[in-house]
């Protein structure tokens, strides 16, 4: 299937390729830097597949012109799709697939590793150290042995970080429409959402961004957790209100934030942006609390994710163009 792979990186290309080399019939695929929005739909001229990511704005009048220029499939290299609008792909009759889930071990190391340092401070150690500063004052951490810590999502990441989390001892309350067995019988609690809130000292959220979960930490949520409680968001970046969030930054209800998401991050992310200056007033804030860690929207990027995320994505066009249809394929009923 001839695809127009829109939003690429050195390592997206790299893992496609090599995927895609290892098919009988390979795919033909053609590598744009550009994101997909409807200034550059016109792009897909031509191509039977378009292959998009997290930040492309797949909405319905990019929709649209996608169908006027005969692409037949949607393809993201990503477990979310709340970026693509699927009502309108599927009143066009093009099918969106999805890759649902890739190395969900390696996001939720991640979200340890932004609680760890936050707790332990190494990002400063580190840069002290370098300058010849052994001082320890303003490095004090706590042990997590013992904490409760709350998980808000228990599909495949939100089980592995729910895994690690008993490893550290610590005690794991979840929230998930669907308690899972396996998970309850290694130790974890499941507990309605505002539970959970009040009693966790850590909170991590790996669950998708719907209606029912945009904003969920907002102030009202923020209002009814501990005091100093640690946030990591390592899912998507609407989950938590921003401007709440700073308000509870300032006030110390929040006493560690850390992020791998951000609400506004698709003119931020994925690009070098160090020349600019920032123009987003409320992360420009968020970068001047020492207690806050944001990362790039890098959770994912793992050897063993991209791969995964290449095998699935061109195993997806070939199932639609072998059958029309795909294991795979998201649907708005």
């Amino acid at each position: 299937m001839k695809t127009a792979v829109f939003s690429t990186k050195p390592y997206d290309r790299r893992s496609l390729d090599a995927a895609n080399a290892a098919l009988p019939i390979p795919h033909g695929l053609e590598f744009l830097e550009a994101r997909l929005h409807l200034k550059t739909a016109g792009l897909a001229a031509g191509f039977e597949a378009v292959c998009v990511f997290v930040n492309d704005h797949v909405d319905r009048p990019v929709i649209e012109r996608l169908a006027e220029l005969g692409v037949r499939a949607i393809a993201t290299r990503s477990a979310g799709f709340n970026h693509i609008d699927i009502q309108a792909a599927d009143e066009c009759g093009i099918p969106v697939v999805r890759v649902p889930a890739y190395a969900p071990e390696g996001v939720a190391e991640h979200a340890i590793a932004l609680m760890l340092t936050l707790n332990r401070k190494t990002h400063r150690a580190y840069n002290r150290v370098r300058e010849s500063n052994f001082a320890l004052n303003g490095l004090l951490g706590f042990d997590m042995h013992g904490k409760t810590a709350g998980v808000v999502g228990t599909g495949k990441i939100g089980a592995a970080a729910a895994r690690i989390l008993l490893g550290f001892g610590c005690r794991v309350l979840a929230h998930d429409r669907s308690p899972r067995e396996d998970l309850i019988a290694a130790g974890v609690e499941f507990v309605p959402f505002d539970d959970l809130a009040a009693q966790a000292d850590i909170i991590t959220l790996h669950c998708p961004l719907v209606e029912a979960t945009h904003h969920l930490i907002n102030a009202d949520s923020l209002a009814r957790m501990k005091d100093g409680v640690m946030l990591i968001n390592t899912s998507r970046g609407a989950l938590i209100d921003t401007d709440a969030v700073i308000d509870a930054v300032k006030t110390g209800k929040v006493g560690h934030l850390g992020l791998d998401v951000y609400e506004e991050e698709d003119d931020l992310f994925f690009e070098d942006r160090s020349g600019e200056l920032l123009q987003d007033d409320d992360f420009a804030r968020l970068l001047t609390f020492p207690n806050v860690l944001i990362t790039g929207h890098q959770a994912f990027l793992t050897a063993e994710a991209l791969r995964q995320i290449a095998e699935v994505t061109l195993s997806n066009l070939t199932q639609l163009e072998s059958s029309g249809d795909c294991d795979n394929r998201v649907t708005a009923g």
